[in-house]
């Protein structure tokens, strides 16, 4: 249940991220950057899971069903909204305020719902199981986001967006449903043990481990969410890439996580989850290095060895920064630790949007230029997430690989 739970969010998420979020946004006539700033509430999300460390009593379950049924609706109206009569900037406003909304109730829920289905896996087999979680997701993902994209262009084509839009919202809440049958047939395995009250936080602050930890998180967030968002509008505008090309590149780019997550967890299982993750990171410096030369006329090239790249990075670092906090810290401390660690890393991920939003106007408003040179925006923030990626590759091999500590190994 916990597989197939997994891969329906995977799903939903599919249906407002990168491209699919731009021809949201450009349907309402957002710009680049504030649709790079949506995107990166994604990352600002984080934050509300400070929430979960004060609803650690009661049970999970219900708690984070009741919560995933309310987000998800939200989710399905982002794609009403378009369709909806009224001024352009009254729908802007409420579209932000919907997504918001979404991430924010979303991220009060995961850490007690990682919690409670993580607690269902045997920590020995963890990195093979989130391997194979994952696994699954992106097999069904591909078939998904393929066949989405090929329906939203087609009925574009035609100019009938609404219709492509209705389909849409109508996916999300079939998708919905199914996911919310997969909770309630999942068990509740009681979890002894688990802090709980404000100074509690103040316990969990305090543990070095975690701190590790978290600055790994730090880093790595302000890297990925310094680029990430802005590379949405760069396949739809300046690369000029259908949504059927853009869902290929999503099989494609799947179809290699699905071998790097194999491997992946099969290393860390032998290996550990500090090093396994140092060597994503460094496959996830080049990806971000190859998409500093990717320009419309090697688009289709270069942007499609990036995403190759990239998924091979993220085939271990999703699990890998998770797994960190069952290794490094205690059980009882695990919902507050992946609470804080994941909010104040999406925090600088946020600001880390906001700063390159900036220069991604600014380059955008001197006909893309930089420093005297002809470049799009999204090669100079490529660069940016490829200098920072480095730095947290030279934290890792310091903090936690040479210093290797697993508390969860006594």
């Amino acid at each position: 249940m916990y597989i197939i739970e997994a891969g329906l969010e995977y799903l939903i998420s599919i249906l407002f991220a990168d491209a699919f979020l731009a021809t949201l946004t450009a349907s309402l006539g957002m710009s680049d950057s504030l649709t790079g700033i949506i995107s990166s509430f994604i990352s600002l999300g984080c934050v509300f899971q400070l929430i979960a460390m004060f609803l650690s009593r009661g049970s999970a379950k219900k708690t984070v069903i009741l919560l995933s049924i309310f987000n998800q609706m939200l989710f399905m109206f982002l794609y009403v909204i378009p369709l909806a009569g009224g001024a352009e900037s009254f729908k802007k406003v409420i579209f932000v305020i919907c997504i918001l909304l979404a991430y924010f109730i979303y991220n009060i829920a995961h850490p007690k719902k990682i919690n409670w289905l993580m607690s269902l896996v045997p920590n020995s087999q963890r990195g093979r199981f989130t391997a194979t979680k994952e696994i699954i997701s992106l097999i069904i993902g591909m078939a998904f986001s393929f066949g989405m994209g090929s329906v939203i262009d087609y009925y574009k084509e035609k100019g009938d967006t609404r219709t492509a839009f209705i389909i849409c919202a109508i996916a999300v809440f079939v998708l919905m449903l199914m996911h919310t049958v997969t909770m309630l047939l999942t068990k509740e395995k009681p979890i002894e043990h688990v802090l709980e009250g404000k100074e509690e936080l103040l316990n969990v602050l305090k543990d070095k481990n975690l701190i590790k930890v978290c600055i790994v998180f730090l880093i790595w967030y302000i890297a990925m969410y310094a680029a990430n968002p802005f590379y949405g509008t760069y396949q739809t505008k300046e690369l000029g890439f259908s949504l059927k090309f853009v869902s290929l590149l999503s099989i494609i780019s799947a179809v290699a996580r699905i071998g790097s997550s194999i491997f992946m967890g099969i290393y860390a299982d032998k290996r550990s989850f500090a090093k396994m993750i140092r060597l994503c990171f460094c496959i996830a410096a080049l990806s971000f290095l190859v998409n500093v030369f990717c320009v419309p006329e090697n688009g289709k090239i270069m942007f499609t060895a990036y995403k190759i790249l990239y998924s091979i990075s993220m085939g271990g670092i999703n699990s890998a920064l998770i797994n960190l906090c069952y290794d490094y810290v205690s059980v009882e401390k695990r919902v507050h630790a992946l609470a804080v660690t994941q909010a104040l890393a999406g925090l600088a991920g946020f600001f880390s949007t906001l700063i390159t939003s900036s220069l991604v106007d600014k380059i955008q408003e001197n006909g893309n230029t930089f420093l005297g040179m002809d470049l799009y925006a999204q090669q100079v923030v490529s660069a940016i997430s490829f200098l920072l990626t480095l730095a947290v590759i030279f934290y890792v091999s310091l903090s936690l690989v040479r210093k290797s500590k697993r508390i969860n190994d006594k």
